[in-house]
């Protein structure tokens, strides 16, 4: 069963040693969202993904790309997914941006390949992507997309 969960923006984040400072301070919100390591759940993470970023005023040509980056990086990570795994994704919203952190424990000891066609991708629709994978197997994959701010009005 998918599950989530709220933290208010007065609690304090998790540390992600890869977030610049200045980000700390601004969060609004996190987002939480944990369900089977499945393909059929991930239009649950890509409505998520959309909600959010829409709360955030993203225009809709970057919410778009935000979903379509979250749902390659989840079918990236399921590729590999141990059986009866969770996915587990975190949305952190900024002022001028959101990261989110897609994560699955896998039975493959490496992060995807940064210089194949997927990652190009992950690349151009979120601007800033990472992957890591920790000693127990789990892999993450985290994107951060910018709010492209409209000077002509």
């Amino acid at each position: 069963m998918a599950s989530t969960e709220g933290t208010p923006s007065q609690a304090a984040p998790a540390v992600d040693p890869t977030r610049s400072s200045q980000h700390d301070a601004a969060i609004r919100d996190v987002v939480t969202v944990r369900l089977p390591a499945a393909a059929a759940y991930l239009a649950v993470v890509r409505t998520t993904t959309a909600s959010l970023a829409a709360r955030l005023n993203f225009t809709l040509d970057e919410i778009e790309d935000m979903r379509i980056a979250v749902d390659e990086a989840s079918c990236l990570l399921l590729a590999g997914a141990t059986d009866d795994a969770e996915l587990t994704c975190v949305f952190e919203m900024f002022p001028d941006s959101m990261q989110v952190s897609v994560s699955v424990m896998t039975n493959r000891g490496h992060s995807p390949a940064r210089d194949s066609f997927a990652w190009t991708v992950l690349t151009a629709l979120a601007g800033q992507v990472d992957a890591w994978t920790e000693p127990d197997g789990r892999q993450t994959i985290s994107l951060v997309k910018r709010r492209e701010w409209d000077t002509s009005t």
